[in-house]
């Protein structure tokens, strides 16, 4: 018999064997199908990537944040004139030809200064949750890491800075702020924000850290960095970028709340919340005025907190 053929009657035989064994579905399962296909294991995030983009909520979300970005980014392609060319003799008059918003109290065209106050919106909700993102992740993974005493104090300023309503934080900080630009109230959500992913970044890394990959690098003598980096972080990024993601829309509104307050944003940086604050005084005579910023305000709020469900539910294996 030649010895190419023992050779096959081998594997088969070995073949068979295997797929005999109790929990062999399982595991056919958990490889991509049955045995003897190519087909490879998605990773969580090939897994997750799959599950979003079928998603029609991730779609519908995800294509109204993008005109939402586009329109911040080039307002002057989505608008009709500048949101600064106010004339005092239309003030409160409804839509007309060329102005389908009408114009505020102040004869101002309602359409361009809600095409042009996504800009300041997208830069706080963004940027600042950048930077409550990345802080809240270092502080949190290195206390999550080491432990000790680093921990404990992370732990009791985490309940400090908890107790402090970020509303009313936001009224005391910003009220002695002379600046009506973005940088405070990104300074003041990144401020009170990161503890939020602190916490969340600290039981994640806790978590990750315990488990068998973690021990053997360890043990081969990599290094903590390179544990950190390669083998830590990338398992304790999900509910890190979950969290951030929902985080988008809370601080959209925050920021409205903030400059609607007569705190946050002020002019000439325009805003939805200001827009708001100032309709709201001649909202019988105008309500134009107001409910089409408000009206923007609330899809965009709805986009980002649609978009961070649809995370969640994708990188969250409990929920499949």
């Amino acid at each position: 018999m030649p010895e190419r053929y023992r050779e096959k009657q081998r594997a088969d035989f070995a073949t068979q064997e295997a797929e005999s064994l109790p929990g062999s579905d399982v595991l056919q399962a958990e490889h991509g199908g049955a045995a003897g296909t190519d087909q490879p294991a998605r990773s969580l995030w090939s897994d997750a990537w799959h599950d979003l983009r079928r998603n029609p909520v991730f779609v519908v979300a995800g294509l109204l944040i993008l005109f939402l970005v586009f329109m911040s980014l080039w307002p002057g392609v989505v608008a009709s004139g500048s949101p600064y060319d106010c004339d005092i003799a239309k003030r409160n008059l409804g839509a007309e030809s060329g102005h389908p918003f009408g114009f505020d109290s102040q004869g101002c065209d309602v359409y361009n200064r809600t095409v042009y106050g996504a800009r300041a919106s997208l830069t706080v909700c963004t940027l600042a949750t950048l930077g409550a993102a990345l802080l809240g992740t270092v502080l949190g993974g290195l206390a999550g890491y080491f432990g000790g005493w680093g921990d404990a104090v992370l732990s009791r300023l985490t309940e400090v800075f908890f107790g402090i309503p970020i509303l009313l934080g936001g009224l005391v900080f910003l009220s002695v702020v002379e600046s009506g630009s973005v940088w405070p109230v990104i300074g003041l959500i990144v401020l009170l924000g990161w503890p939020q992913v602190a916490r969340i970044a600290r039981g994640s890394v806790i978590t990750a850290k315990q488990n068998d990959y973690v021990q053997a690098a360890r043990t081969l003598g990599a290094s903590t960095g390179r544990i950190m980096l390669r083998h830590v972080l990338p398992n304790a990024v999900a509910p890190i970028i979950v969290v951030a993601t929902i985080a988008l829309g809370t601080y959209v509104a925050l920021e409205a709340t903030l400059s609607f307050l007569g705190v946050g944003l002020k002019p000439p940086t325009i805003s939805w919340g200001g827009d708001i604050s100032g309709a709201s005084q001649q909202i019988r005579n105008a309500p134009h005025a107001l409910l089409w910023p408000a009206g923007a305000l609330s899809l965009t709020v709805l986009a980002f907190i649609m978009l961070g469900d649809a995370v969640r539910d994708a990188l969250d294996p409990k929920l499949r």
